[in-house]
């Protein structure tokens, strides 16, 4: 069995396969401030739960965006998991070609995001990563990450908005009832959701003109049930996109080392 966290800017989220097999995810809120043993000992109560030992692991796998978090996930992993685990970055690459003027730049979930597409929907393909950034991360038909584009996520947008406006009232992120709204809350709401829509429409719709008519496109992160069904040039919501990344990654490497040992041999 594979363990394998993602930690982004706002989920921690944790897999648990058995094989190429996804059977437990879990998710808890990124709080830079918790400690590498809370951290571990969260692991190891999820673990538990599902009656799944520790020492059972064959590896585990972490991808993080944020480097503090990364020493703290790491130091907590191994004093209770009882193994380092294998970091993107650091100990493994994911296995895909880049074409990218600063490669050294690149956020690895947008490479594991990548990644896990090409090998289940086939080049090219367009993710839409929706997080607490909005990400679109582009395979070229010939299997290549190619860039994409970067834009400020929905909330982000919303808090900055009641920053520099404070006398409006804060809503919650839903489909209203109308584009047009009839007070200052269905306005906000209208507002904020479907120009969250032109905006992903606008972005999908002149990056497929780039890679092709036949690209793919789909959607991943915290937000994607929020558009599902809404813009139709989305096929598939993978909200797993990146965990499957990582279990590829590992997965390579762990073949890697093996290749290597049979030749020493």
């Amino acid at each position: 069995m594979l363990l394998v966290v993602d930690a982004g800017n706002s989920q921690v989220v944790t897999g648990l396969y058995r094989g190429a097999d996804l059977r437990e995810t879990w998710r808890a809120a990124t709080q830079r401030e918790r400690t590498g043993d809370e951290y571990g000992l969260l692991f190891r109560g999820w673990l538990q739960a599902v009656g799944v030992a520790p020492e059972s692991l064959d590896g585990i796998a972490l991808a993080s965006v944020t480097p503090g978090l990364t020493s703290e996930l790491r130091r907590g992993i191994e004093r209770f998991l009882g193994q380092m685990p294998q970091v993107v970055g650091v100990d493994m690459e994911p296995p895909i070609p880049i074409r990218y003027a600063t490669p050294e730049t690149v956020g690895k979930d947008r490479l594991l995001n990548a990644l896990a597409a090409r090998e289940r929907y086939g080049a090219p393909c367009l993710v839409v990563d929706l997080g607490t950034a909005t990400n679109l991360d582009a395979v070229s038909p010939a299997g290549e990450f190619v860039g994409g584009a970067i834009a400020p996520g929905v909330g982000i947008s919303m808090e900055a908005l009641y920053r520099a406006a404070p006398h409006l009232p804060r809503v919650p992120l839903a489909r209203p009832v109308s584009v047009l709204g009839s007070g200052t809350r269905e306005c906000l709401q209208a507002g904020a959701y479907y120009g969250f829509l032109g905006q992903l429409e606008g972005l999908i719709q002149r990056s497929c003109a780039v890679l092709g008519v036949q690209t793919t496109v789909v959607a991943t992160g915290g937000l994607a049930s929020l558009v599902a069904g809404e813009i139709p040039r989305i096929t598939h919501t993978d909200p797993d996109l990146t965990l499957e990344g990582l279990r590829l990654t590992w997965e390579r490497a762990r073949s890697s080392v093996s290749c290597r040992e049979v030749s020493r041999e």
